[in-house]
């Protein structure tokens, strides 16, 4: 996002190690020193923020900001922190160590990162977990789960823009068919979903809904309580439509009795830099709130303070 981004010549990444050190110094932690530096520098100043920190205090600023936070924001604070590939290696490893059907982080890093950026995040896993994320994956998954996970894990996908039409017509018909045979872990549905390019994805789909005139995430309804074909609907909407994806997260987050923290600081962390603006247009289209309107009123003191510097509401 490009509210999140400062020209390298007006900033000092010695001046900007200093003031966080002092944010940490004395009687108590200037938290709002720690938001107004870190919430406008992007991933690569982040990461030098990181690195000369480290050489000049020979502690790691995440170290620093752990002793010194708490809760929620210390949470924010560190996942904003991290480099996005290790940020992505870091949710990951705790998706698969805290696995649940209802999980759909794994589905959300594997789905709307770009092919790059899943072999970064899988780098990153290696080199933080000493294994590979498919290797926990594959362990800490069963059955139909793993049977899904596991491809869309372990894939690199083609990223041009070609698509193969007649390709299209003939796996939306086929797709068409496992679904309506009920067969939703049917190998050439998974096979599909976890290796095509996304445009080719797309054009299948929509070949799919002009077709038999239903949207397909509609005829994976049938079952609405059925958690494998809710995590089929998310992979299918993090393929092609992430913003709705995504807006969908913040708006369970927001709107339970009681906020979903965890996720609502999921989202704002791993897309402030990428699509937040649209994720917010989605979200003000669909709620008839901004997007900053609805965090004010569910969060509170510098956890709040920062969530809205992210999305791009200091004002707020």
């Amino acid at each position: 996002m490009s509210t999140i981004s400062v020209p390298a010549h007006d900033i000092s990444v010695s001046d900007d190690v200093e003031q966080l050190r002092k944010a940490f110094s004395g009687w108590g932690t200037n938290e709002g020193l720690i938001i107004s530096i870190l919430t406008h520098r992007n991933a690569a100043q982040r990461k030098q923020i990181r690195e000369t920190y480290a050489s000049t205090y020979n502690e790691d600023l995440l170290k620093s900001l752990d002793k010194e936070l708490s809760n929620d924001f210390e949470r924010l604070v560190r996942l904003w922190t991290l480099d996005p590939s290790e940020r992505d290696a870091y949710l990951a490893n705790e998706a698969t160590k805290r696995w649940t059907k209802s999980n759909q982080v794994l589905v959300e890093i594997a789905c709307t990162r770009s092919a790059h950026d899943l072999l970064l995040a899988k780098q990153a896993y290696h080199a933080c977990y000493k294994k590979s994320i498919e290797e926990d994956v594959a362990y800490h998954t069963t059955g139909d789960f793993r049977k899904l996970l596991l491809p869309l894990v372990g894939t690199y996908r083609y990223e041009g823009s070609e698509v193969n039409m007649t390709l299209a017509k003939t796996e939306a018909k086929l797709i068409h068919e496992k679904i309506s045979d009920k067969c939703y872990n049917d190998d050439d549905l998974i096979r599909i979903l976890a290796t095509r390019s996304k445009v080719q994805i797309n054009a299948t789909l929509n070949q799919y809904k002009n077709q038999f005139g239903k949207d397909i995430n509609k005829d994976l309804k049938e079952e609405p309580k059925d958690e494998y074909l809710s995590l089929l609907r998310a992979t299918i909407k993090c393929l092609t439509y992430p913003e709705k994806y995504f807006e969908k997260v913040l708006r369970l987050a927001i709107n339970k009795t009681g906020t979903d923290e965890g996720a609502l600081t999921r989202v704002v962390a791993t897309r402030a830099e990428v699509d937040m603006k649209t994720i917010k247009e989605e979200y003000q289209r669909r709620n008839s709130v901004p997007l900053d309107k609805a965090i004010a009123k569910d969060t509170r003191g510098d956890y709040e303070d920062m969530l809205l510097a992210l999305i791009g509401c200091e004002d707020a």
